[in-house]
């Protein structure tokens, strides 16, 4: 008997998956990296990368609506570019995710050290065996897990902003000042690094936006993908205005950029700042839930894409078995070790462990959003009656995809000259030479 991955997950478990893949570590944790080096441009920055992932999540939404035999965006990949580029694609988006994984297991180190004086990794692994064990059972139990670890950045983020515009109205004053919109420009400017400084915080702001596509994942698994998808991502841009723009807007009034400490969570430092210090330990928890939901995502998103792997004989056919619970466990289980390399990362090299797997991971997604943005380019192409008859039309087709991949090119130059990303980026192409050496193997088997 065939088995099929069960259709568990609700229209409020894809909601908070949403959402959950909106807002992650690099927000928590790497906008301290970012506004270190933009200052108050951060913001313009998160505004940027997240109206351009808006568009690829049209084109995403539109390619997975017409064919609900797709199981993700390998699938049409695969048809509408050809089967090298399911291939490729489909192992670098569980790289990509097994990256995030890893700087998220690191980030859960790396926030417990607020409480405990022990090594990174020990609270990493237990995480990750924690995760393991819960995401064995059934997909049901991975949409309520995310629902509730949403649920709380949710409640925490919109605390936050309502605090800071409290303060902001009363002109609160912390250690470092009034609470002011001056704080804004006062320091050095909007820009006060220069366009400089904008332009090589980019990086973290894309690793922020990494697993807006979750929803693509989820769509073999969703009760109802017609309704449950196109509301999900509609509403990506009001999460963008709150979460990122808003949040961010809040915390850099309440504090000059300058004050902020870039290798810890900026919304851990703003309530210790403003002398709330019990509310600081609620935060960092928080943000180690987060951390712990991110990872939480890149587990079921790994696990998921190589059963699509296994299942589309690019990879073992032991990838494509499910447990007596319709869960893909032995690609779980190999995803789980691969990520515990995380782990190991933040106890040989625990300063940069989370700047180099970050960095490899934007440049892995910049792949993976391309290849969504091409391959609604061709969809349109030779289907265009079945673009006009779509209920979920991507808007300013193919000329939005063209600006966005001239976007995404234009990042790849600044990762190049940033000193910081220019290592990871010149040995991420040795990925896509082995991924095309064993496509060729394959193919002349």
């Amino acid at each position: 008997m065939e088995q099929h991955l069960k259709r568990d997950l609700k229209n409020r478990h894809v909601q908070l998956i949403a959402i959950g893949g909106t807002i992650g570590t690099g927000l928590f944790l790497g906008s301290g990296k970012a506004i270190a080096l933009a200052g108050p441009s951060i913001i313009l920055a998160y505004l940027i990368v997240g109206i351009a992932l808006f568009f690829v999540m049209r084109a995403l939404g539109e390619l997975l609506l017409s064919n609900t035999g797709y199981t993700s965006f390998t699938d049409f990949a695969s048809e509408y570019i050809g089967p090298w580029a399911g291939y490729i694609t489909g192992w670098t988006y569980w790289f990509c995710w097994i990256m995030t994984a890893m700087a998220d297991i690191i980030a859960v180190g790396v926030y417990s050290q607020y409480w405990f004086d022990i090594p990174q990794w020990v609270p990493a692994v237990a995480c990750l065996v924690v995760l393991l064990l819960l995401n064995l059972l059934t997909v049901k139990l991975f949409g309520e897990l995310e629902f509730w670890f949403a649920l709380i950045k949710i409640i925490t983020i919109v605390a936050l902003i309502i605090i800071g515009v409290i303060m902001l109205i009363t002109g609160f004053q912390t250690s470092a000042g009034p609470v002011s919109l001056e704080n804004l420009w006062a320091h050095g400017g909007f820009f006060p690094n220069g366009i400089g400084g904008f332009l090589l915080a980019f990086q973290m702001v894309v690793f922020a936006f990494v697993g807006v596509e979750l929803v693509g994942i989820s769509a073999a698994e969703t009760a109802n993908p017609t309704k449950n998808i196109p509301s999900a991502i509609n509403k990506i841009p009001v999460r963008i205005l709150l979460f990122y723009v808003g949040a961010l807007f809040v915390i850099l009034c309440i504090n000059p950029w300058y004050t902020l400490n870039a290798e810890n969570s900026p919304f851990v430092q703003v309530f210790t700042l403003a002398g709330i210090p019990i509310a600081a330990g609620l935060i960092n928890f928080v943000v180690l839930t987060s951390a712990a939901s991110a990872g939480n995502s890149g587990m079921f998103s790994t696990s998921r894409m190589l059963y699509n792997l296994g299942s589309n004989k690019q990879a073992s056919p032991a990838f494509a078995r499910l447990n007596k619970r319709s869960v893909p466990q032995n690609a779980l289980i190999v995803s789980t070790i691969v990520v515990s390399v995380g782990a190991l990362l933040s106890k040989l090299m625990p300063e940069n462990a989370f700047n180099v797997v970050t960095t490899i991971s934007a440049i892995c997604f910049i792949w993976v959003w391309s290849i969504i943005l091409i391959s609604h380019i061709i969809y349109k192409r030779k289907n265009r009656a079945l673009h006009e008859a779509s209920s979920f039309k991507a808007p300013f087709t193919p000329f939005i995809n063209y600006v966005v991949l001239g976007f995404f090119v234009f990042l790849l130059i600044v990762m190049l000259v940033a000193e910081a990303t220019r290592t990871a980026l010149l040995l991420t192409p040795i990925w896509f030479i082995i991924l095309a050496v064993l496509y060729r193997m394959k193919r002349k088997k």
